[in-house]
């Protein structure tokens, strides 16, 4: 295997294992590259591109739902789901389009993204140990108001700033919603599909001129290797949350952001 089909592998795993778990794969995906000499335009293009493996891993483990859904849209339990996730959907899609520039020339550096793990560690241990306290309202998506998903979008917005993590947000903003553990989770994985897809294909689109023929094999790697590695993850990661809370991953994210930031310092 040559350099940039490994250099692929790796960072497929990477993107995998961390785009749905509440540790940002954005600060991960940084560190990777930097490590394995991968970096620039046109790897930041590669890990836009595989992001869609890791949003069609999380599509095929829910495909039943998926298909339920879409093919359901007469019915009001799934109109009453299809609504909410547009309502929790809009927000970040609305502050996201007029920020784009912004945030990609101001805030994506080594410095934000460690800080973003930290602070959002330290969030993330207060907020569990409020729920932990409050205890859970909802505990099925069915049982989601528009007020539930207006809140959990509102909290995705937060994500826009790079080390965040989207699925860190939703999940949190779920909790303080009153979801239950499992309940936040899932709707999270589901409002990872449109926002990840739009954000992702819109990425591209703006990128087009970065892609070249000879990029495929390598690209398809990382593609595939992330559609796997997320297909795993988000089944394991569902067993965990039916089980424990969050407390370790908030721990990870301290640590790891520091080392962050002591890296790149």
């Amino acid at each position: 295997m040559n350099l940039i089909l490994l250099q692929a592998l790796i960072l497929g795993v990477v993107e995998g294992l961390t785009e749905f778990l509440p540790v940002s794969s954005t600060g991960h995906l940084i560190v990777a590259g930097d490590a394995i000499g991968f970096t620039g335009e046109r790897a930041k293009t590669f890990e836009i591109f595989i992001q869609l493996g890791s949003i069609l891993g999380v599509v095929w483990f829910y495909r039943a739902k998926v298909t339920e859904l879409v093919t359901g849209l007469h019915r009001k339990p799934e109109q009453r789901f299809a609504l909410n996730l547009f309502i929790a959907f809009l927000p970040a899609a609305i502050i996201g389009l007029a920020l784009h520039k912004y945030i990609k020339a101001y805030l994506f550096s080594p410095v934000t993204v460690g800080a973003a793990l930290i602070v959002g560690g330290f969030l993330i241990l207060a907020i569990e140990r409020w729920h932990q306290h409050r205890g859970a309202r909802v505990n099925s998506m069915a049982e989601m108001t528009p007020v539930d998903a207006f809140k959990v979008g509102v909290a995705q917005t937060f994500s826009l700033f790079p080390g965040t993590s989207r699925a860190g947000a939703t999940i949190m903003g779920g909790l303080l919603a009153g979801l239950s553990r499992t309940t936040a989770t899932e709707f999270s994985f589901f409002l990872a599909m449109p926002t990840m897809f739009a954000a992702t294909l819109y990425d591209l689109y703006k990128n087009l001129d970065l892609l070249r023929a000879d990029d495929i094999p390598h690209f398809a790697v990382g593609f595939i290797v992330a559609f796997v590695t997320a297909l795993v993850i988000v089944k394991l990661f569902l067993g965990y949350v039916g089980r424990h809370n969050f407390t370790p991953f908030a721990w990870y994210r301290i640590g790891f952001g520091t080392l962050v930031l002591l890296y790149f310092w």
